[in-house]
């Protein structure tokens, strides 16, 4: 793994004993105490999340946040400054998702974007070439930390830091911290109450070790990516190139409740409209264990023994103590059917259930 981009926090992680695992271009740590105690401590106490991996980008200029609002599928119109949305890009001619990421509406000229990690480049690519004179696109992926802070226990970790703690989900606060300005977005990806700090590098192994003293006495673990897997796949939340992608359109994958069909222009919005007025052909729906099996990635799902779809994320869930996962199924298949998947040559059945699998506790 030596080409591979580490984080700012590396020797950190190194010192805390993670094993560590290719994600996007970056060597990033897998688990350090084990995933099912890291799962754990998200959903009981509080966990430590080093997700620096993910990109950064910048929009600034006079209208960023009309060009933004004018290629990307939600609709910043929806928010204002102070606020953080959901979003996809999609690709014009297809209506198959580039990326999802969060954009933070710092003002109406000034975007602040989170992509996935290997999109990065291609997402800046995309919007620095169609930007309007004025605007500039800038990738910022090397120069942010991004530590998530997420579980029960999270608002008494993040305020033992002097940090602001009663904005909403979805909105943000700027704060200082050794002089430098930190972003505490009230996001996340486990399902539980938490927010996510955007920092500069150079205050990136105080800010890390602050917060591991803070949550001393709140059970707080290191998370790795591991459990970040887990804990999203029991949300139903899904991860790009695996439940969305190019050739998975946001209508299939599930993430249709973030296209505004009511802008009059987006990227893929007129593909994109085809498939919405004719009805997507395959969708993303939950499963869940009868038989005891665990499903994993591209395995075939079968109805009355035809083969009607793949497993896009599968996982044993900690929570449920099953076998849980995300499947592509033709929609012509009842959404209370009965399923069954190929678990190496063997039949396992499967109910398909509504996400998310456990309850959320964002809010």
């Amino acid at each position: 793994m030596a080409d591979l981009l580490t984080s700012p926090l590396h020797d950190r992680h190194v010192a805390l004993g993670a094993k560590f695992g290719e994600f996007g271009g970056w060597s990033m740590p897998l688990e350090y105490s084990g995933v099912v105690a890291e799962h754990t401590a998200v959903r009981t106490a509080v966990g430590l999340f080093d997700v620096s991996h993910l990109g950064k980008a910048t929009v600034i200029g006079p209208g960023a946040a009309a060009y933004v609002n004018s290629v990307l599928t939600n609709d910043l119109a929806r928010i204002g400054p102070g606020q953080a949305q959901y979003t996809l890009i999609c690709d014009d001619a297809t209506g198959g998702v580039v990326d999802d990421l969060i954009q933070y509406y710092r003002a109406d000229d000034d975007i602040f974007l989170i992509p996935n990690a290997g999109n990065t480049t291609e997402v800046v690519r995309r919007l620095a070439e169609a930007a309007p004179e004025g605007i500039a696109v800038t990738n910022r992926h090397r120069d942010y930390v991004v530590l998530a802070v997420q579980g029960p226990k999270s608002s008494e970790v993040v305020e033992a830091l002097g940090f602001p703690t009663d904005h909403e989900y979805m909105s943000f606060a700027v704060a200082a911290y050794e002089g430098a300005e930190v972003i505490i977005c009230r996001t996340g990806y486990s399902g539980e109450r938490g927010f996510e700090l955007v920092a500069p590098n150079d205050v990136a192994q105080q800010l890390w070790d602050a917060i591991l003293d803070a949550g001393a006495d709140h059970g707080i673990l290191p998370i790795g990516l591991g459990a970040r897997d887990t804990l999203r796949t029991e949300m139903g939340y899904p991860l790009h190139g695996q439940d969305i992608s190019p050739t998975i359109n946001p209508l299939e994958g599930g993430a249709g409740w973030a296209v505004s069909f009511k802008k009059p222009a987006f990227w893929g919005r007129d593909v994109l409209l085809a498939v919405k007025e004719a009805g997507p052909k395959r969708t993303l729906r939950a499963i869940k264990q009868i038989d005891r099996a665990i499903p994993r990635g591209h395995m075939s799902v079968l109805h009355n023994g035809e083969v009607v779809g793949e497993v896009t994320s599968g996982t044993f869930s900690p929570s449920l103590k099953q076998g849980i996962g995300l499947a592509l199924i033709s929609t012509e298949v009842p959404a209370d059917a009965t399923v069954t998947l190929d678990v190496r040559g063997k039949q396992a059945a499967f109910e398909q259930v509504k996400a998310p699998f456990v309850e959320s506790h964002v809010r």
